[in-house]
């Protein structure tokens, strides 16, 4: 029997267990079973009480203070625990019918997605290829203030790429909290970073800026970081990282305002898509006067 999930991950700050909440709440608008899973060892506040919580095995306070390791440190070793006691996820998972959503919230730090292989461990775990049997399908925040620090956005837009090669598994990327943006950037500016290429390096707004300070400052500190990111090379590695991110082409990017329930519907039919969520439910007996259209009275 199949089921279904989403792996909601990206930066800190992005917005993904706001995010979880609203998709949570939309489900539950609409009658759809879902199944909420933390997976961040030092979340604390939530909007709604996780089905599973990875703290009920292992805290990341617990692991600093009996380890001696400090943050990053210590979110491995919660993972290593974790992929060492895969039982907590099977038996709590494995009695789920196809009728539910697994939303699994992850943890900010990017390594984890991006160049550790302990995500990739668990998500194959999670899948086809290991025991859960699970269609599942990365959401991947980014958040949309980074629009307008155009280096920023194609730093974000690579982690996004990383762990879509690193966990291969379907993507949806998302622009999250579209809300601050308002009155900020145009509709028409925002359309340019759907679909992330090089051109948008060419009007880049730091650019002139840093121009601008050059000019009043020529005696201004070179080794400074404001200084360093004006620079040639700086310009360079951003326009590689740009070029290598066209180049794959990948990428792109749906637009998420946690407040507007239809942008959330949206999201959701899209992650619905990638995993073939519909496809795989029995349809429903239909009421046979709704079916026929008219009573048996009514066949003259």
């Amino acid at each position: 029997m199949s089921k279904f999930g989403v792996l909601v991950m990206g930066p800190a700050g992005a917005g993904k267990s706001t995010f979880c909440a609203a998709l949570v709440q939309h489900l539950r608008n609409n009658r759809r079973s879902c199944f909420y899973v933390n997976l961040d060892p030092a979340a604390e506040d939530f909007a709604y009480e996780p089905d599973l919580d990875i703290k009920d095995l292992i805290s990341l306070e617990d692991v600093m203070e009996e380890m001696g390791l400090g943050p990053n440190g210590g979110l491995i070793y919660c993972f290593e625990f974790l992929l060492e006691n895969l039982d907590f996820l099977t038996e709590a998972i494995d009695p789920l019918t196809e009728e539910y959503l697994i939303i699994i919230d992850m943890p900010g730090q990017i390594e984890l997605y991006t160049h550790i292989p302990i995500v990739p461990a668990l998500v194959k775990h999670l899948t086809r290829f290991g025991a859960l049997n699970v269609n599942l399908c990365a959401a991947y925040l980014l958040e949309s203030t980074f629009v307008v620090d155009r280096a920023k956005y194609f730093a974000g837009t690579l982690s996004a790429m990383s762990a879509m090669i690193m966990l291969e598994v379907p993507h949806v990327n998302i622009l999250s909290k579209m809300d601050l943006l308002k009155g900020t950037v145009s509709k028409k500016e925002l359309k340019r970073f759907i679909n992330p290429d090089t051109s948008l390096l060419d009007d880049d707004p730091s650019d002139t800026n840093a121009a601008v300070v050059s000019a009043q400052d020529p005696g201004a500190d070179l080794s400074s970081a404001d200084s360093v990111m004006a620079g040639g090379s700086f310009k360079r590695l951003n326009r590689a990282v740009a070029q290598l991110i066209d180049d794959f082409s990948m990428v792109s990017f749906l637009q998420l305002d946690v407040q507007d329930e239809d942008s959330v519907g949206a999201i959701l039919s899209y992650i619905d898509d990638a995993i073939q969520f519909h496809e795989a439910q029995e349809p429903k007996e239909p009421n046979d006067e709704i079916a026929t259209g008219y009573e048996d009275g009514d066949m003259s």
